[in-house]
């Protein structure tokens, strides 16, 4: 039988720049994950509150169990946990052209 652990979960918003960024890295390192959406107003996310103990975002729930509040704590958590792949590098470039071509385009608009 196989028995596969559980999928990172990350709280967060479309519209979060941060939660952006990690889900940029998470898809960098290759890393499978559930990406749960949560209110736009802090005072509705009680669900994320009583799963997490954080009304901020973005919130990663390792697939170990391990609830990481905030960006930064994320971001290490996670290259502290994940092997880089091979492919990471080119992930990053392609981003970076993408995010150069959007402010191009915002700028020329």
């Amino acid at each position: 039988m196989d028995v596969r652990p559980p999928l990172p979960r990350l709280y967060q918003t479309e519209w979060c720049p941060a939660s952006h960024r990690v889900r940029q890295h998470l898809t960098e390192l290759d890393v499978a994950f559930v990406a749960e959406p949560v209110p736009a107003e802090r005072e509705e996310r009680i669900a994320l509150l009583a799963e997490t103990g954080a009304d901020t975002i973005p919130v990663l729930v390792g697939a170990d169990g391990a609830v990481l509040v905030g960006e930064d704590a994320i971001l290490d958590y996670l290259d502290h946990t994940y092997d880089e792949p091979a492919g990471a590098a080119t992930h990053r470039l392609r981003a970076e052209r993408a995010r150069r071509r959007q402010l191009e385009e915002a700028h020329a608009a």
